[in-house]
């Protein structure tokens, strides 16, 4: 028997220009209203854990470990505050710390899954159109410089002071004091950033996509560059664009063939391919620190190979955790996991989207590369979360969308 339940998530209404106006236009800044709230009071009954593809089979040892580090932050939060105001359906910090606590006796495989079962209910996520998408990626790493050299002559941009972040939108501070939408891709390197260091231009690019990467330098320097802000533009896909002006073929809509492409096309074209997403990211630089750690997710914990994957936080609660079924050829075939909510991304959007860490180097990327096929999503809430919440009770107040939870 399948029960069904519904949750209200609350949506920012975020918009945003597709081009660049030719003179500046003066927005508005919007002021926070405080409605952003959603009280969720409805979840369905969870499912069974052998309802959960290969919950028997698969390693649960990367989402562990990737869990503690979640819970870790929750205990740097104040009791009663809630993991998220746009899913507060997660519950508060003292909600998690009693399992938290207990995943401390987890000491081989067996006991892990003993452990979690009985600590945890499985919710499936379900969205109203039936969409889904499981995509990979990594963290990449490039050869730099410090100074411009051929073909190192890409800046890694730094953010801009004249940037800044207000009420969810991204705007662009003008001499004047007033303010705007923040350029598009185009215009951002039509009149320059300041550098960080340099790269291959198409580097930069997927760099840019990746949201963060490794920089080695000739004398042997590793470098981090670490996502700072992106300029509040949304984010389009090159590879749709490229297929769309048939330059790529559908097998070459990856990393490997797009950088494939760049290599052979004239500089000027490869230009226009990267502007055709506006989106563009900014870093900052940091030393490499520990290697065998993964770089920061949006959460501020280390990401853990197939134990962290980004979502779209306008549905779901940054660093719980969640089990996935997907299909990965680069994993095997067909993939079940458990994973946390660590890291969010500008391509991240709907309920049952979510981007897999896979690793570092290029290894990782082939893997990534592999991974883009739609699946299914359980989220795992402690039980006195979810037994506290009743089926078919839910309230809202703005910005709602409707999100489907059937077990």
């Amino acid at each position: 028997m399948r029960f069904v339940g519904f949750m209200c998530l609350a949506i920012l209404a975020l918009s945003s220009c597709e081009t660049a106006p030719s003179q500046p236009v003066v927005e508005p800044v919007p002021q926070s209203s405080g409605e952003d709230m959603v009280l969720w009071q409805a979840l369905p009954r969870p499912v069974a854990y052998k309802a959960l593809p290969d919950w028997d089979g698969s390693d649960l040892a990367p989402g562990l470990s990737a869990l503690k580090r979640s819970c870790g932050v929750f205990a740097s939060k104040e009791p009663s505050a809630l993991l998220s105001r746009r899913a507060p359906w997660a519950g508060t910090a003292s909600d998690w710390q009693p399992a938290c606590a207990a995943l401390d006796v987890i000491g081989d495989d067996s006991s892990a899954r003993a452990v979690l079962q009985a600590l945890f209910m499985p919710v499936e996520v379900a969205a109203p159109d039936a969409s889904s998408r499981f995509t990979g990626y990594f963290e990449p790493t490039y050869q730099a410089r410090l100074s411009p050299e051929p073909p190192f002559t890409e800046p890694v941009p730094a953010k801009p002071s004249d940037l800044i972040t207000s009420s969810g939108r991204v705007y662009q501070t003008l001499p004047n004091g007033q303010r705007r939408s923040y350029p598009i891709r185009s215009e951002i390197t039509r009149n320059g950033v300041k550098p960080l260091a340099y790269a291959h231009p198409a580097d930069v690019f997927f760099l840019q996509i990746q949201g963060s990467g490794r920089l080695v330098l000739p004398d042997g320097r590793t470098l981090r560059a670490v996502y700072a802000a992106n300029n509040g533009q949304p984010f389009k896909s090159t590879a749709n664009w490229l297929m769309n002006k048939g330059w790529i073929s559908r097998g070459e809509a990856n990393m490997t063939g797009i950088r494939a492409w760049m290599d052979r096309t004239s500089p000027d074209r490869a230009r226009e391919a990267m502007n055709a997403n506006p989106r563009f990211v900014f870093f900052n630089i940091e030393p490499e620190g520990n290697p065998a750690l993964g770089p920061k997710g949006s959460l501020g914990v280390p990401l853990t190979p197939l134990g962290s994957m980004a979502v779209d936080l306008d549905y779901h609660a940054p660093g719980v955790p969640m089990f996935v079924s997907t299909t990965a050829p680069g994993l095997g075939g067909q993939w079940s996991g458990l994973v946390v909510a660590q890291d969010t991304g500008g391509a991240i959007k709907g309920p049952v989207r979510g981007d897999l860490y896979l690793g570092t180097g290029e290894a990782a990327g082939a893997t990534a590369d592999t991974i883009n096929a739609p699946g299914r999503m359980w989220v795992l809430l402690p039980r006195g979360v979810a037994e506290r919440i009743k089926v078919s009770q839910s309230v809202s107040v703005s910005n709602v969308g409707m999100v489907t939870l059937t077990p």
